[in-house]
């Protein structure tokens, strides 16, 4: 009898523990088929060696506009990783992408990125004042997970913060599985293209000490500068990413800790443990999305067995952080693991997260935030109560109350 092809992603139970498909898929094959929300079948990858190999391998694109490349949401564009680019933007891969990377990791330096630290302290402690003065019980990611990255984002690129909970609903349908139309992510896509094309032109006449401002006048004899349309795509994908993944981490990051309170408590003793503790907690992240696509050019195999050309790859970054052969004991939270910072959250190879030191930082402040303020931090409820957003590709929760 032919074995049925699970529905993904997985359900989960509890949304701190991954699913039990994780484990079993990596038991019985390199490559397992499930069926994404729009119906299409596709290769699951779950192993360390494997998800990591995919990335790094040019072989594998990520360009998911390709003739027959699976479909992964409900929307008639077939989701995030299949939508048409901006105008003429070729920075999916290849020479483009190096050439768009290049221009844009200078602005991402660890250099500037720490340079941001005490404006986001200042930021994360604004924001734990109002909670204190409100008291608890408050929902954690109104209070404080979803507003300081957007904040953050916005002060960054140089974009007003009172339009944060614009970006919010855009990003939101933009990373739709089942839950918006197809009407809503074109009407989401057209109003967040606008608002930033007025703001290049902004930045553009009237540049100030910004991100934007910075990319508006970047240039080199070899790259030349980034196009209208390229910056476009640049800012909607940072206002998307700047802020959509970190908000859903502080979350996970802090329930992962409060459920577990010898955990917090571990910190509170010892707060120099804080930037081991966010690593630690980015590998055991068992909320993370559905993952990252890849399209297969030419026949090839992944740890001996056969992959198609035609083909598409999904591979589970947060499944990978806890393959047993790369991080022993995978299921145990250890700030003092030798490998912590070898974990896959970020990617890997020529896609790896340019905002990857900005996330660190970020979640850095407002674990220290808590540790010095916020001793007495509890979950409202259990980590059994948490409720996932459901219908986008993201994960995180729908709220998290708590309490001091």
């Amino acid at each position: 009898m032919t074995e049925a092809i699970p529905n993904y992603p997985f359900e989960q139970p509890n949304l701190l523990e991954p699913p039990k498909e994780w484990a079993e898929t990596r038991a019985k094959c390199p490559v397992a088929h499930v069926r994404m929300p729009s119906g299409d079948v596709v290769g699951l990858l779950t192993g360390y060696e494997e998800v990591r190999g995919l990335l790094t391998d040019p072989r594998f694109s990520r360009n998911l506009e390709r003739e027959g490349a699976a479909r992964m949401s409900t929307t008639e564009d077939g989701g995030v990783f299949s939508r048409p680019s901006i105008g003429d933007v070729d920075n999916k891969e290849g020479p483009g992408h190096r050439r768009w990377r290049r221009l844009i990791s200078r602005a991402f330096t660890v250099k500037k990125m720490e340079a941001w630290r005490p404006r986001i302290q200042q930021m994360a402690d604004a924001l734990v004042d109002d909670m204190v003065a409100k008291g608890s019980p408050v929902d954690l990611r109104a209070a404080l997970a979803l507003p300081l990255p957007v904040q953050v984002i916005c002060a960054l690129l140089g974009a007003p913060s009172e339009d944060q909970d614009r970006f919010a609903r855009w990003s939101e349908t933009l990373l739709t599985l089942t839950r918006y139309t197809q009407a809503e992510v074109d009407d989401a896509q057209r109003e967040f293209r606008a608002y930033a094309s007025d703001l290049i032109e902004l930045k553009r006449a009237h540049p100030g000490d910004d991100l934007l401002s910075e990319l508006t006048q970047i240039s080199d004899s070899e790259d030349g500068r980034l196009s209208h349309d390229e910056l476009i795509a640049t800012a909607v994908g940072l206002l998307l990413a700047g802020h959509e993944t970190t908000s859903n981490m502080i979350l996970k990051m802090t329930a992962m800790l409060l459920s577990e309170r010898e955990r917090y408590e571990a910190v509170l003793a010892a707060p120099a443990l804080v930037p081991d503790v966010v690593e630690e907690a980015l590998r055991m992240d068992a909320n993370g999305g559905v993952g990252i696509p890849r399209f297969i050019t030419e026949d090839t195999e992944v740890s001996g067995v056969p992959v198609n050309a035609g083909s598409t790859l999904f591979v589970n970054l947060h499944a990978a952080n806890r393959d047993e052969r790369k991080f022993p004991d995978p299921d145990r939270f250890d700030p003092h693991r030798e490998n912590r910072a070898q974990h896959l959250t970020f990617g890997a190879g020529p896609h790896f997260c340019v905002g990857q030191t900005l996330a660190r930082v970020e979640l850095q402040v407002v674990l220290g935030t808590f540790v010095r303020r916020l001793p007495e931090l509890r979950l409202r409820d259990t980590a059994a109560d948490l409720r996932p957003r459901e219908g986008v590709s993201a994960g995180g929760f729908e709220d998290m109350w708590v309490t001091w």
